[in-house]
């Protein structure tokens, strides 16, 4: 299993990627929550609200999810895949179910 993070400038943004999403079976259950985010873009720091996007996957999808994402938005942002060792029996199946 694979979680896909990134980070979007609002809830609109991560609602709307994140049912373009489950709709083409990229997906089986994506998270959204606010954050914020300090960081240094082109010498200046600037802090400001942002909202991570918790995308689970499987193996294989990163390419298909960075590319939904970015038509999607114009600004960079972080877009990382974590592997997940173990996960529960039930959710993997689930997983498994929708994204083929």
């Amino acid at each position: 299993m694979k979680i896909i993070y990134t980070t979007l400038n609002n809830v609109d943004e991560a609602r709307k990627i994140g049912k373009k999403l489950l709709k083409k079976k990229l997906t089986n259950c994506v998270n959204f929550f606010p954050i914020n985010c300090i960081y240094n873009y082109r010498d200046e720091i600037t802090e400001e609200p942002e909202v991570v996007l918790i995308i689970k996957t499987r193996d294989g999808f990163y390419p298909d999810i960075v590319e939904n994402i970015k038509a999607e938005i114009d600004y960079t942002n972080f877009i990382g895949e974590i592997d997940i060792d173990k996960v529960n029996s039930d959710f993997s199946e689930w997983l498994t179910s929708i994204v083929k």
